[in-house]
């Protein structure tokens, strides 16, 4: 498979001679995680087309359309269409041109959609309520850890974070002032460019959920003085160096979950994200102001959120006489 994924690194780059400087570049057209997933999809079609005796570049649609019957079991319709665009654009930056409309692929497509549904799965929302007290519970043990914990939870939430943006923070992204502080994000999802962003999270209602205060007390625990804000702390509470990643987040998530009572299984790093569009759907915020926190720039996304954060608000049913 290692090999599968370093040939597609050469096949991401365009045809054609460049120079060192300008591959550099192109390279870099893609974001880490985009050109991962890419990676992994590429490395999937190849690896198939290679036990059926299938051309991959240029691949015929009929393979394409075989290929995505073969996954439509075990993936779903969004994952499908990432195997697709990534194929397209291997065959696109290698001067060749895969038809996506073509029947074979088309009515496959739309067929795969049918059967299987393009619902995708719903994480948990971890809302204000369930928030507050999972750092209830947070607060009653000693230690940086649970400190680092009530901070990171808090500024996710607080500041609609993806949990990639969260971990990304430097202690030179983050500036108090009078209002509470203003972090600097230096590239998000929709920021792919680095022109970066500043999202200002204001002081809590609450000392013992106000993200501010919360951040202040971890780094003042944990001696951070510059470099990444969210490190690792052993279980002995010593404070490592090392940047928490994405993964660790979900953990942090899960875990304070659980201690509040709730099913961790059905929470993940996005629910900080989602859980502040719920709250601020639920209490009446206004859409654009929402949008300003969370970045979104697709409104059809962000109402998505707060239609599911809404149900109960107003229901129909809840005044019928029922």
């Amino acid at each position: 498979m290692a090999s599968l994924t370093q040939a597609f690194a050469a096949e991401l780059m365009p045809a054609g001679p460049l120079s060192d400087a300008a591959r550099t570049y192109a390279s870099e057209a893609a974001a880490a995680n985009t050109k991962r997933a890419y990676r992994a999809a590429w490395a999937d079609f190849v690896g198939w087309c290679a036990i059926g005796g299938h051309t991959p570049l240029p691949a015929a649609p009929e393979v394409v359309g075989s290929f995505l019957a073969a996954r439509a079991s075990t993936h779903k319709a969004a994952s499908l269409t990432m195997r697709l665009v990534a194929i397209g654009q291997a065959h696109r930056l290698k001067g060749h041109r895969l038809d996506r409309q073509h029947p074979a692929i088309r009515e496959t497509m739309k067929g795969i959609r049918r059967t299987h549904g393009t619902a995708p799965a719903k994480k948990a929302a971890a809302d204000v309520v369930v928030l507050r007290d999972a750092v209830s519970e947070l607060a009653k043990i000693p230690g940086p850890r649970a400190l680092r914990d009530r901070a990171l939870l808090l500024v996710g939430f607080a500041g609609a974070l993806r949990r990639s943006e969260l971990v990304a923070l430097d202690l030179a992204d983050i500036r108090f002032v009078a209002e509470g502080m203003v972090l600097t994000l230096r590239r998000r999802k929709t920021d792919q460019e680095g022109q970066g962003t500043e999202i200002a999270i204001p002081f809590g209602q609450s000392e013992r959920t106000c993200p501010v205060l919360n951040l202040r007390a971890w780094l003042e625990a944990a001696g951070i003085t510059s470099g990444p804000v969210f490190v690792s702390v052993n279980r002995g509470g010593a404070v490592g160096s090392a940047r928490l990643s994405p993964i660790d987040v979900a953990r942090v998530v899960k875990a304070a979950m659980e201690a509040a009572g709730a099913d961790p299984t059905g929470f993940s790093g996005h629910s900080l994200r989602s859980g502040f569009i719920t709250s601020a759907a639920r209490a009446g915020v206004a859409e654009r102001h929402i949008q300003n926190q969370s970045g979104h720039r697709s409104l059809p996304v962000l109402r998505g959120y707060i239609r599911r954060g809404s149900l109960f608000v107003d229901n129909a049913a809840a005044k019928v006489g029922l």
